[in-house]
């Protein structure tokens, strides 16, 4: 599944993306730091994985393995 950064807070690292069905989701600092990544921009385009609750648990860059 994938979505756009809608916001980031580079202090908690936790944010929002905005699915392309429209609806937003949620991530928090445990799924940032899964990623590796150093900082996020609004509008970068992610791919998240979720757990059987529903819950954000990495996010990665399209086409990153």
């Amino acid at each position: 599944m994938q979505g756009t950064v809608a916001r980031f807070d580079d202090e908690t690292h936790h944010g929002t993306l905005l699915l392309d069905d429209g609806s937003e989701v949620a991530f928090g600092a445990d799924a940032f730091a899964a990623s590796g990544l150093r900082l996020l921009r609004l509008g970068q385009r992610l791919t998240i994985d979720r757990n059987d609750r529903g819950e954000v648990i990495s996010i990665t860059f399209p086409g990153l393995i």
